[in-house]
């Protein structure tokens, strides 16, 4: 059967062009190509989008949203492209609306402990600034130097400071926002408390552009702690025996800044990456940090490892040897991608349960055959199992996804959740009804209809 359009491709480009005049549209082959495609979408949704909106201000965004309404096109929000989860990715057809090229950090206040960024503001770059005036930005996703602040906040981004300093939506206090209907409101402000009106600002964090764009954050920056940082890592015999000794430090009151674990296929896997031998030493890594305490939380931290029979501990409070050992753990992905497919997930569970989810993984993978490594910030229960899959094999195999299955309804089980700080975007939003519940699931649709009556905002991100 022969649709007859009612407007043409012109027609809409003309009708953006119009409406976007600080930015650009952007509609060559090139251009839709290296931002719209994913080879993961499914075919009724992959191919190129219809235009690539640069939005150099508010007043672009706004512009783009009218066009939307008026031709009913969905809008996917865009910044550094970071994402993992298909959050991003352009839909055949639509528009990608971009807000890289807004990345101004409008003010750092030292005496409100604060900054006011643009959403394409680099999180490495906030930082950096931020520094220079006695201060730093918390957050520290594994992409701190490549990732934006917009997306961070869309997603509600978690990383290797969790531990102690939370995720993303600990350190926001607001945030402008353009609605699909072209308001721009600001939810939230400048105060470290707020108790008036439901609290919009963090319905917003997390919420993956689903619900509006946002074009403006207030986040929390924090005076650089006295004394010298410790870094270190020990060694274990195995993942169950590392988790036992993080709840240990995580309770016992030095609030340490960072306790990353690498199990022994991902210390080897950075061994072939770095031409380390880390290897050697045992089956489990971690690497651990405190920016402050002194000598007297050193002492209790070796003292809990060595309880925990961990071996080769190390202690450095040299800048240079600790940015070698984070560095170590931000290789953990490109050396555990290198040469073949694969799939990172991002589960959290409640502190007690992560030995037991440890010694689930290890032993599923076992009774598949799948090789999983396994790593992550579990200093807060965050656990990143990478399952791997020969290059050559173009298609993910059954025991991949059922792997990928059981680790979700054991997660769940264990009183946890399959999306620590990844977010949804298209890979997950089937277990919405699984994780949330019936009614929860039913709530998250009357906000997004709420909030875009018309579905404009991407579309099948976050919630099914």
């Amino acid at each position: 059967m022969t649709v007859f359009k009612a407007f043409s491709d012109d027609d809409i480009i003309a009708d953006l062009k119009a409406n976007v005049t600080d930015g650009q549209v952007l509609t060559d082959a090139d251009t839709l190509q290296k931002f719209s495609f994913s080879k993961n979408l499914s075919d009724d949704d992959s191919g190129l989008a219809l235009a690539y909106i640069e939005a150099h201000s508010t007043k672009d965004i706004q512009g783009t949203l009218k066009t939307a309404r008026k031709f009913h096109l969905p809008v996917v929000p865009q910044a550094q492209t970071t994402s993992t989860v298909i959050g991003s990715d352009g839909i055949a057809g639509g528009l990608i609306l971009s807000t890289a090229k807004m990345n101004r950090i409008l003010e750092i206040s030292k005496e409100d402990s604060l900054a006011v960024v643009e959403p394409g503001v680099v999180n490495g770059d906030l930082d950096k600034e931020a520094r220079k005036q006695g201060m730093f930005y918390a957050p520290d996703p594994g992409s701190k130097p490549i990732s934006g602040i917009g997306g961070n906040v869309a997603t509600n981004a978690g990383g290797m400071s969790t531990v102690k300093y939370g995720a993303t939506k600990d350190n926001v206090l607001g945030v402008k926002v353009v609605l699909a209907d072209g308001r721009e409101v600001q939810f939230g402000g400048r105060t470290l408390k707020q108790a008036f009106g439901y609290d919009l600002t963090q319905l917003m964090v997390g919420s993956e552009g689903t619900l509006g764009i946002i074009t403006q954050v207030i986040v929390k920056l924090l005076p650089i702690p006295l004394g010298t940082p410790v870094m270190g890592m020990a060694f274990f015999d195995n993942m169950t025996a590392l988790a036992k000794a993080v709840t240990a430090i995580r309770i016992s009151g030095v609030y340490p800044t960072m306790l990353e674990a690498l199990d022994g296929n991902t210390v080897i896997a950075l061994d072939r990456y770095e031409k380390t031998h880390y290897a050697d030493n045992s089956g489990a890594m971690l690497i651990f940090k405190l920016d402050n305490g002194g000598e007297a939380s050193m002492h209790v931290v070796e003292d809990l490892l060595a309880k925990h029979q961990a071996n080769h501990v190390t202690v450095t409070t040299e800048p240079k040897e600790q940015a070698d050992l984070e560095q170590l753990r931000r290789d953990m992905l490109p050396a555990v991608f290198a040469g073949q497919n694969h799939i990172m997930e991002d589960m959290a569970v409640p502190l007690s349960q992560l030995a037991p989810l440890m010694d689930y993984i290890q032993a599923m993978g076992q009774d598949l055959g799948v090789k999983i490594y396994t790593a992550g910030h579990a200093g807060d229960g965050n656990v990143h199992p990478t399952l791997v899959w020969p290059k050559e094999e173009t298609e993910v195999p059954e025991a991949i996804i059922k792997a990928l299955q059981l680790m979700f309804h054991k997660t769940l089980a264990l009183g946890g959740t399959i999306s620590g700080e990844h977010a949804i975007g298209m890979l997950k939003n089937q277990w919405n009804n699984a994780e949330l519940g019936e009614d929860v699931d039913q709530i998250q649709h009357q906000i997004k209809a709420l909030f875009d009556p018309m579905g404009l905002l991407n579309p099948k991100r976050k919630i099914n």
